[in-house]
This record gives C-alpha cells, sequence and structure tokens, in this order.
C-alpha cells in the first residue's frame, strides 16, 4: 500500500494505492474507491543503426570544424557571447575608443537583460553581429584592437 499526496488546481488529494498489477490498480482517492483498468503496453520497435566500415581503398576523412574563428592580431581581444541570447543593441560602431567597464553591446538572455563590457580600454577593431541577431554561447561579437 502507497499513499501519495497532490495538489490540482489548488485542491488537496490523498491518493492511496490498495493493490496494482499489470492490468489493474486498485485506488481510493478522498476516501472514494477506484478500479483502474491500465492499456495494454506497447513494444516499441528498435531499428538497428548498421556503421558503415570503409573498405581498404578509402581512407577516413576527419569531418571539416563547423565553427572557425577568425584572426585577430596580437594584442586584440575578441569578446564573444557568454550565453545564448539576442542582440538588443549595440552601443559602439567600428572605430569608437571605449574604456575598460563600458557598455559595447546589450544582449538579452533568459528575458533579462545583460550589458555586455568592455574588458580592457581599446579601439573597436570590428563588430560581428548586428542588432536582433540571435546567438549562440561563444559566438564572436566584437573584436577591440
Amino acid at each position: 500500500m502507497k499513499v501519495f499526496k497532490y495538489k490540482i488546481n489548488g485542491s488537496p488529494y490523498r491518493v492511496v494505492v490498495q493493490k496494482s498489477d499489470e492490468e489493474s490498480v486498485e485506488l481510493e482517492v478522498n476516501g472514494t474507491p477506484y478500479m483502474v483498468e491500465l492499456e495494454p503496453k506497447k513494444k516499441k520497435t528498435i531499428s538497428s543503426i548498421q556503421r558503415q566500415v570503409p573498405s581498404s581503398d578509402q581512407k577516413e576523412v576527419a569531418p571539416k570544424p563547423t565553427v572557425t574563428r577568425t584572426a585577430v592580431a596580437a594584442g586584440s581581444a575578441v569578446i564573444n557571447a557568454p550565453l545564448p541570447g539576442v542582440v538588443l543593441d549595440i552601443k559602439v560602431k567600428a572605430g569608437d575608443v571605449v574604456k575598460k567597464g563600458q557598455t559595447l553591446i546589450v544582449l538579452e538572455a533568459m528575458k533579462m537583460e545583460n550589458n555586455i563590457a568592455a574588458p580592457s580600454d581599446g579601439t573597436i577593431s570590428k563588430i560581428s553581429v548586428e542588432k536582433g541577431a540571435s546567438v549562440l554561447e561563444g559566438t564572436e561579437l566584437i573584436v577591440i584592437g
């Protein structure tokens, strides 16, 4: 016998499972007895996956990377998205001189606005995103030279 307490739409329910098997369950909800018939479980068919083995005359080719990073000059700082989100506002443009801590981009993530600040003083050499763009974590946003 198992006892469960539930709240459904604010109303409390006390469910006591008296007996259960593969076909039915005897239970009591707030003192009212019920006999519940269970539907038979359907067996899922699992399809097998065959790995293709390359023949001796074929060479295995490693997949190409899907994410590429742009090369930046030494001394440059690349600001990447710290989490996935949408670019709400870009507060700077290429060529602007920025100070450490200055807000560069406003990124909306999980219904919150996150200010992306400059990690150091410098000049904006590249803006890699546009306002309204959806970005993933690690996406390049700005390069400070």
